[in-house]
């Protein structure tokens, strides 16, 4: 009996937990502050679509390109 009672507890906190809780809304401000770019990100060239590594791309006018082919192609 005492079995049977755990186990409804149990299916019911399941439920709970995967249907009715919510999740913490997350402000998207505090996302956007976080985003600067590390060394290692890998970016979309604003010409081509290549990605590069921030270190090895090259920003012009506010984007970033992977050569200077396509800094020379975006004008």
């Amino acid at each position: 009996m005492i079995l049977k009672i755990l186990l409804v507890i149990g299916v019911i906190a399941v439920v709970y937990f995967m249907f009715i809780k919510k999740k913490p809304i997350v402000n998207s401000k505090s996302e956007k502050k976080d985003t600067k770019l590390q060394s290692n990100d890998m970016i979309e060239c604003a010409s081509c679509g290549v990605y590069v590594e921030v270190d090895e791309a090259i920003l012009s006018n506010g984007k970033y390109y992977c050569s200077q082919e396509c800094v020379n192609k975006d004008k």
